[in-house]
């Protein structure tokens, strides 16, 4: 992978105006280009097109995305890192959870999503890191742990899930709370029958937040 270049194409597209639009949309957490996502992964797909001929992961361009300071180069990262899901070996794993936990919020770590799902497919024996995860101080790793199967469908692991759930129940924490709903909502899309006895059976242990969030499709019988 060709950082240097990549680095021009992307920085020829940014746009101030729209940096501070992208900026204050993140509570100013990070520093934006202001180049948007399609223009960002059209700007990728040069850079991008061979990139599973090499049937490896380039960590040294991942790790040179993540240390920019603008935010753009951590989302091509995050594209980068989905598209070569079918090459992940097991020292992988330490290496995504590093970067879950850099310069973390809600949009990079969101984006981690079919990442881990991708490498705990592969390598089944992680869904044990995975519930440490779920029980960790860092709110961002309990996320990832909540949203990892958003989209797995019917090869969620129901028993995992739960678990996790159950874990994180009894927090205040916003970005925990919302992340429950969304995980539930998304999988009663797929067994709304499940998640409705999930709900049912621990209504009482739900915040206010998950319990609207997971409501939002699936009302019969609640």
């Amino acid at each position: 992978m060709n950082f240097k270049q990549f680095c021009s194409d992307i920085l020829i597209l940014s746009d101030p105006e729209t940096s501070a639009k992208m900026s204050a949309y993140m509570r100013d957490q990070f520093e934006f280009l202001g180049v948007p996502a399609d223009k960002r992964r059209a700007a990728s797909v040069k850079q991008f097109e061979n990139a599973q001929d090499e049937g490896a992961v380039d960590w040294e361009f991942v790790e040179a995305c993540w240390e920019q300071v603008f935010r753009e180069f951590q989302y091509a990262a995050i594209d980068y890192l989905v598209l070569m899901i079918p090459f992940y070996v097991e020292d992988d794993f330490e290496k995504i959870e590093a970067l879950i936990i850099d310069k973390p919020w809600w949009d990079t770590v969101d984006g981690f999503h079919k990442i881990v799902a991708g490498i705990v497919q592969k390598f089944p024996q992680f869904k044990e890191n995975i519930l440490e995860w779920s029980k960790d101080e860092n709110i961002w790793l309990r996320r990832s742990a909540i949203i990892f199967q958003l989209s797995l469908k019917e090869k969620t692991d129901t028993e995992l899930l739960s678990e996790i759930i159950k874990n994180n129940f009894g927090t205040e924490e916003f970005f925990i709370n919302k992340a429950i709903g969304w995980a539930l909502r998304q999988y009663g899309k797929t067994d709304p029958d499940w998640v409705n006895e999930f709900i049912k059976e621990n209504k009482q242990d739900l915040s206010t937040l998950s319990y609207r969030e997971a409501t939002k499709i699936i009302k019969d019988g609640l």
